[in-house]
């Protein structure tokens, strides 16, 4: 169903989009929320705690709020007030304390989603899913060597183009993180993202745990 139809979202549809009638509110408000990728009823913004996406409802005028991480979606509120609605999602993304948005923002509900990052729960539960699952098979021998050492246990893990990948903080694809890719032979490659400069370095079978913890160091 066209969720156009009911008329709801009147100044959505005028405007081309969800996208485009959040860029005009934040700039009515002087928020910068920055840059938005969208289709016509969903709105996708990049940001240091993860990809904000805003939906709209179908049933009454909403817009809805989730935060998502690789294979992880939490719905964190939901307002009428396209106002709030912006100043809440830059507030978020200038990195204001989960403490302060909650108190500002009526709408914002942060309880599981803060839950879930104290206890660690991202990062176990993509562990578990990806040392589970036969799709990533052909991976599983990395995924246990290093998921055996307690610290690296500790990184958010995704695989990327058949490579491991190990990041710091789950809620930041900026953050310090490796690639890791298994040849024959108990051979290793490791690259270091972002890194100026970086390339693949070959690293033995027996030094691999130790050169991941020194790359992931903070």
């Amino acid at each position: 169903m066209n969720i156009f139809r009911k008329g709801l979202y009147p100044d959505v549809e005028d405007m081309g989009g969800l996208g485009a009638v959040m860029e005009m509110a934040a700039g009515l408000r002087g928020c910068d929320i920055g840059t938005v990728h969208s289709v016509s009823d969903v709105a996708r913004i990049e940001t240091a705690r993860g990809v904000v996406t805003v939906n709209l409802a179908a049933e009454e005028r909403l817009f809805l709020v989730s935060i998502h991480i690789p294979g992880f979606t939490w719905a964190i509120g939901s307002t009428d007030d396209l106002g709030l609605l912006v100043e809440a999602v830059a507030a978020w993304r200038e990195g204001m304390s989960f403490d302060e948005l909650d108190d500002k923002f009526e709408f914002v509900r942060l309880d599981e989603f803060t839950r879930a990052l104290e206890n660690g729960e991202p990062t176990s539960s993509q562990w578990s899913d990806l040392l589970s699952s036969d799709f990533y098979r052909e991976q599983w021998n990395l995924l246990r060597r290093i998921h055996a050492d307690d610290r690296l246990r500790g990184f958010f893990p995704t695989v990327t183009h058949g490579a491991v990948r190990l990041c710091v903080d789950p809620l930041d694809g900026a953050s310090r993180q490796v690639l890791v890719e298994e040849l024959e032979g108990e051979r290793y490659e490791v690259m270091r993202v972002g890194v100026p400069g970086a390339t693949w370095v070959e690293v033995p079978a027996g030094d691999l745990v130790s050169y991941l913890r020194a790359a992931l160091k903070q």
